[in-house]
């Protein structure tokens, strides 16, 4: 399965309610670890998953260094419009290409008027 579609597979309720259970529960083990391994297997996940949720949880509450939910949301759409931005401009960049006139005999005009093309 792709990451896309394990991400989808557990919803976020179960995701919130494991990553609570396992701040409830991780004192009554040595290391947070423990209290993984031992309520993964109860909503049906591996440990590295939940493991993951966990981080994330930690990011988003300011307990640990990384980048939030919120914020990866963010870069993903802003890199999502620079992609379409980008896309635009080529189009755009083609169609003058295509659609603009000669520049040739503005150029030789300028030059035999003693100017500078950029000044027009």
């Amino acid at each position: 399965m792709t990451n896309s579609k394990m991400a989808n597979r557990y919803s976020p309720e179960v995701r919130a309610r494991a990553v609570r259970m396992v701040f409830e529960h991780q004192g009554s083990y040595e290391m947070q670890a423990g209290a993984i391994a031992a309520i993964a297997p109860k909503i049906d996940c591996i440990p590295q998953t939940l493991s993951g949720w966990v981080k994330q949880a930690e990011k988003d509450r300011g307990m640990r260094d990384g980048v939030t939910t919120e914020e990866g949301d963010r870069i993903k759409a802003l890199e999502r419009e620079v992609r379409e931005l980008r896309q635009a401009n080529e189009i755009l960049r083609k169609a003058s290409a295509y659609f603009a006139p000669p520049l040739a005999h503005v150029n030789m005009r300028c030059r035999a008027a003693g100017r500078n093309s950029t000044a027009l």
